[in-house]
């Protein structure tokens, strides 16, 4: 039994094992029990660059390991197991490397359980693109070479990349069905690592569809006028993204001072058509408080005072202060200002925002 609970302690799935005896109900034997305690913390896993379907490779694992489960703990031992098991998996037979496990943060910041090749993937050193015609080539080697140039590659990290810095190229031209559809690699002539050549299909110009707002008593009309979506014209997602930026500005004037604005969209290949919902939760609403003034004596704390236009309990905008500074230095309220600066004291409970104005 010492040696059982050794092997199960050795699997690296427990945080302890032990074992008990009693005397069995008929009183003729004994009756022997295992208690375990399994290893609390398990992480999902993923194959990277063993060039493999990932079903097989599961499959070796499953067949390898009778306490295989979807989520593993990270433990030395579990990882150097696995590994081992892929090894041994014909499906894996051409990796030509030793496969190690390591826990790394996936794209979301989420640990998972990673099994490659032991020696690192090679740094890329150039990046091409063929098949590109609305966007020069140097204008895409220059929108992704920042991020892409050095960087160790592997074809999800890449993809990741060009969906970051080369996408949205094509989606200010309303290319909103672009797509990277072959990557080759090979070894780079002049330099160490690989040169990467993207096939782009640039797509078809989309134009930008109805703009639907989605949220509870939303004051839509405004939040419309002030998003001045170009609906009609070519779905241009920076101007989108723009508009949404306008739209968070319009609800901040209001007091909803942290709203939560983000759109989905609902593409129409036949019409060429893309649809928004823009959806909104404006949070809580905030009002004006108190105000503070410093740097001044009374006859200019009084006239501050009187030209500052919100009352106490109307809604707070926070661009409001800056504004009004803004206003007093262009307007020359006071002669020999050398700066001023304002700050904002926000009050979560009572939903009130304090402002301290500072003038020298």
């Amino acid at each position: 039994f010492e040696a059982a609970r050794d092997r199960l302690m050795a699997t690296g799935a427990f945080e302890s094992v032990g074992y008990r005896f009693a005397p069995s109900a008929g009183g003729k034997g004994i009756t022997a029990g295992f208690q375990v305690v399994e290893v609390a913390q398990v992480y999902p896993f993923r194959f990277e660059r063993l060039d493999a379907p990932p079903n097989q490779l599961t499959e070796c694992l499953r067949r390898a390991d009778p306490l295989f489960a979807e989520k593993l703990p990270g433990t030395m031992p579990v990882l150097e197991r696995y590994a081992r098991a892929l090894d041994a998996c014909p499906a894996a037979k051409n990796v030509g490397d030793r496969i190690v496990g390591n826990l790394v943060p996936d794209e979301n910041g989420n640990l998972v359980i990673a099994f490659r090749p032991a020696t690192p993937p090679p740094a890329v050193a150039e990046v091409r693109f063929t098949g590109n015609q609305v966007i020069p080539a140097t204008a895409l080697q220059n929108a992704i070479s920042g991020t892409a140039i050095g960087s160790r590659y592997t074809e999800q990290r890449f993809r990741q990349l060009l969906d970051a810095g080369i996408r949205p190229l094509y989606e200010a031209r309303g290319r909103v069905r672009v797509a990277f559809p072959v990557l080759r690699v090979e070894k780079a002539q002049s330099v160490e690592g690989v040169a990467v050549t993207v096939e782009v299909n640039e797509g078809e110009v989309y134009n930008l569809g109805e703009v639907r707002f989605a949220g509870e008593d939303l004051p839509e009309s405004d939040l419309r006028k002030a998003a001045a979506f170009a609906t009609g014209d070519i779905a241009n997602f920076t101007e989108v993204q723009a508009a949404l930026d306008r739209v968070r500005r319009q609800l901040r004037r209001k007091g909803y001072l942290n709203p939560d604005v983000a759109f989905t969209r609902d593409i129409h290949d036949d019409k060429r058509t893309v649809d928004l919902t823009v959806q909104i939760d404006k949070g809580p609403q905030y009002v004006f408080g108190s105000l503070r003034i410093e740097g001044l004596d009374i006859h200019g704390e009084a006239a501050i005072r009187k030209l500052w236009a919100t009352k106490p309990g109307q809604p707070f905008d926070s661009a409001y202060p800056e504004y009004f500074l803004t206003r007093i230095k262009e307007d020359g309220v006071f002669d020999n200002l050398r700066s001023t600066k304002s700050s904002i004291q926000l009050d979560d409970k009572k939903l009130t925002a304090a402002v301290t104005l500072v003038f020298k």
